[in-house]
């Protein structure tokens, strides 16, 4: 089962003063395998920049994705499972799910997960370590350790033989061309 994650969403009362409007874990949970947790859990999603705070309601209360909407914003917790117990997944079908069987790199030689999405990522390591694995090249990452991701073929793999959480801000961007 995955790490419930707790959301406090601030707003404004009918007097224009700062309260608190929710404070409960996210019910915005897509789980990609349940033993081991693997899935994401989504905070908040923006469909503009700038953000309408004006706008009432849960904003991540939609359908879950890898991607955000056009010109939006996904703020997110990932929850990796060690590696080794991913064995079996089916790859094809979790891409499926996350409706981003066009972000699969096909060919998986690298690691299994590889994707790439027309986005700028934000991640901030908050439990755990894992690799984020390029084309070419990866790097270790641990608790506090930050990622700027720019559309690149990439995949996160955990070698640990504990879960890692990762946190994304993930923006809309203009696609790369490939080359």
């Amino acid at each position: 089962m995955l790490q419930k994650i707790r959301r406090v969403v601030t707003g404004h009362n009918a007097e224009g003063r700062s309260v608190i409007v929710s404070d409960s874990p996210s019910p915005h949970v897509l789980t990609l395998s349940a033993e081991p947790a693997c899935g994401l859990t989504n905070l908040w999603v923006t469909d503009n920049s700038p953000a309408d705070n004006k706008a009432s309601g849960d904003a991540a209360q939609r359908p879950l994705g890898l991607t955000p909407p056009e010109h939006g914003t996904i703020f997110r917790v990932v929850e990796f499972p060690p590696d080794a117990s991913l064995a079996g997944i089916d790859r094809k079908a979790a891409f499926a799910a996350m409706k981003a069987s066009d972000a699969m790199d096909a060919s998986g030689s690298r690691h299994a997960f590889m994707h790439k999405t027309a986005t700028v990522d934000y991640a901030i390591v908050i439990s755990g370590e894992i690799y984020a694995v390029m084309d070419e090249g990866e790097t270790l990452m641990r608790t506090g350790d930050c990622l700027v991701q720019r559309g690149t073929n990439h995949a996160w793999s955990n070698r640990s033989n504990a879960p890692c959480l990762v946190v994304f801000v993930l923006v809309d961007a203009a696609p790369m061309s490939d080359h």
